[in-house]
């Protein structure tokens, strides 16, 4: 459970109706599966002890006290093992008949979940749980019984349990709401209901839009194979769902399939940390009851995306690609006429940042209803730039129809460095920092004299890391690309690149391709033999991985030694785990060391949950200490 990872899983034996003996004996087996494959937490189909579809045999008592008497045999038969299962019988209580859920661990009956929302069909056998919770004998345990019940695991935190049983999760008012206020982490969800056509997309779309809302992880575990197919076959829909994503899912009429994955109790408790507008007390309006599972560290199972800025679906990428364009050129836009300019100034270098601010500013200048003639391009050659990168701005700049000009700041730079008695062969700080704040008061300068406004091109990953000289390219009137991560940017403009091939300008496809080959550099340092000599990666390291980091450190606030766990697993084909470690120390460094550059940031667009506006998104003061975060 180390990190809040707890591995939790869904099955569906084959059962034969009515058959208690045959049923219970399969699910004994499958619990000694899942405690092999170090599953916590197992979740069995509604009623699967006799069977769903058991019909008017619910009315006979030999029925109903087989499953009682099986529900003891499963409790004994699994009490050397430390899983907690979620097994459905039909339960007598008062002479009134529930459909209920009974949490089994070690032996012990720790509560049974009787069904709150009863459909017209099920009115005929079930009634609807008890307003109160109360105490009942059941195969031979005193049990708390009813809805209003939490399970609370002593020895893990966060990790709380709430039961919906069948359809109800489903309700116009779902019980897992009322659940994940009075705290539950982790709903399961036993489940019986037959295939039709369209059930499965709208119980998947719901347990994932659920999962969301209530900010839970859900476990739904579906009936299959064995239940009568007189009206209807069950095809074994079970599916994991965590903050509205699906972890894991079953093929639809593969009975017998225990899906199984581990969902972080942590993240969800970091969401719930930031909504505060949610029940703030753990177990209020609810009994909570404890149990304490095993510790011990989860072996993980669940998949660890790369790049969480990056949906892995290409047509949900573009999707998003066009979204972020929007967003950024509409910001930019309203900016534009908010400020009453007459135009955008943008420094073009041929690199990655400048060429996304260029096809946002010409986006944005079209909204204002400006023309694309006061959309200045600003070209700034000094001792570090190419013939490849200059080239590229100034045809990229070209054929969007900007106003393109060259400012050479040479011999401004070399004058600045006699001013201050700086040697000019000496490439330290001072050398690479003189040309950016030269850079950005030619940028200034010229919006003054045209009424325009200066667009800035430092993305998410630079203001994370610090790269960007303080009241240099640090500095705008307007920040396009504030929060946008490195890694995604390439998407940006390759999406961008594809949607001016479909239009016929083969000219800007073919300059956005060749940027997107182009080394990361600042192009601060003189070229070797013509070519990029200063490569940012090779200086702060990988942007895939600061990127990730990043994405874990701000937006959920894990540990580092958690980030450095799951960047293992994630990039476990690329680095070795000396290496991340190494670059992780590099990330919190300068995180902590360059906060003072994120307290004064120009206005820029949200995209993201994770920004750094100082005016909302991130408050750090900046002489922080990051001893605690080293690795």
């Amino acid at each position: 459970m180390k990190h809040g990872f707890i591995k939790v899983g869904a099955v569906s034996p084959k059962i034969r109706v009515a058959d208690v003996e045959n049923n219970i004996a399969a699910c004994i087996e499958e619990v000694r599966r899942a405690a092999e494959l170090g599953i916590k937490v197992l979740v069995f189909p509604e009623l699967c002890i006799t069977g769903a579809t058991a019909g008017d045999l619910f009315y006979q008592k030999t029925l109903v006290s087989a499953a009682e008497e099986a529900l003891g045999k499963f409790a004994c038969m699994t009490a050397e093992l430390d899983v907690i299962s979620f097994i459905g019988l039909p339960v007598s209580v008062s002479s009134r008949l529930y459909n209920a859920v009974a949490a089994v661990f070690r032996g012990e009956i720790l509560a049974a979940f009787p069904k709150t929302v009863i459909r017209a069909g099920e009115s005929r056998h079930f009634g609807a749980a008890p307003e109160e919770n109360v105490e009942i004998t059941l195969a031979g345990q005193n049990v708390l019984f009813g809805a209003d019940v939490i399970l609370s695991a002593d020895t893990v935190e966060d990790l709380y349990i709430g039961v919906c049983v069948g359809d109800e999760i489903g309700a116009t008012i779902s019980p897992a709401a009322a659940l994940a206020d009075g705290g539950a982490t982790l709903i399961v969800n036993p489940h019986a209901a037959p295939e039709i056509v369209g059930r499965a997309e709208r119980q998947r779309t719901l347990i994932k839009a659920l999962s969301a809302s209530t900010l839970t992880a859900i476990v739904k575990a579906e009936s299959g194979e064995g239940e009568s197919g007189t009206d209807g076959i069950f095809a074994a829909r079970s599916l994991v769902s965590e903050l509205g994503e699906v972890l894991e899912e079953a093929e639809a009429f593969d009975s017998d399939t225990l899906i199984y994955t581990d969902i972080d109790v942590e993240r969800i408790a970091s969401e719930r940390c930031r909504d505060t507008s949610r029940g703030s007390l753990i177990g209020y309006d609810y009994e909570m009851v404890g149990f304490c599972l095993g510790v011990e560290d989860t072996q993980l199972s669940r998949k660890v995306k790369k790049s969480p800025f990056i949906p892995e679906n290409s047509e949900e990428l573009d999707r998003q690609c066009e979204l972020i364009l929007n967003i950024q050129a509409r910001a930019l836009a309203n900016r534009l006429t908010r400020s009453y300019s007459t135009g955008a100034v943008v420094g073009v270098s041929g690199g990655l940042d400048s060429t996304l601010a260029l096809l946002v500013a010409a986006r944005a200048v079209d909204i204002a209803g400006l023309g694309r003639d006061k959309l200045i391009a600003v070209t700034m050659p000094c001792f570090g730039t190419t013939k490849r990168t200059k080239g590229n701005a100034e045809k990229l700049s070209e054929a969007l129809g900007a106003t393109l000009r060259c400012v050479d700041i040479k011999a401004a730079v070399n004058q600045h460095f006699a001013d201050i008695g700086h040697d000019p062969d000496d490439y330290s700080v001072v050398y690479e920092n003189a040309q950016a704040r030269e850079r950005t008061q030619v940028l200034m300068d010229i919006a003054n004299a045209s009424g325009a406004l200066v667009v800035g091109t430092g993305d998410l990953s630079e203001l994370a890391l610090g790269w960007a000289t303080y009241n240099g390219d640090h500095m705008s009137m307007y920040g396009v690309n504030a929060g946008i991560p490195k890694t995604l940017m390439r998407h940006i403009v390759a999406y961008s690149a594809k949607l001016f091939e479909k239009e016929g300008n083969g000219r800007c496809a073919e300059v956005l391709t060749d940027v997107l080959n182009t080394p990361v550099s600042p192009e601060l340092l003189p070229p070797k033999d013509g070519e990029i000599a200063q490569c940012t990666e090779g200086i702060v390291g990988p942007y895939e991985l600061h990127d990730f980091f990043i994405y874990y450190h701000v937006r959920y606030g894990f540990s580092p030694d958690k980030i450095l766990r799951l960047a293992v697993r994630a990039f476990a084909d690329e680095y070795d785990e000396q290496t991340v470690r190494a670059w992780l120390k590099v990330f919190v460094r300068r995180f902590f060391s360059q906060q003072f550059k994120r307290s004064c940031l120009p206005d820029g667009p949200k995209v993201f949950e994770v920004g750094f506006s100082p005016r909302g998104d991130f408050s750090m003061p900046s002489d922080a200490v990051g001893k605690l975060w080293d690795v």
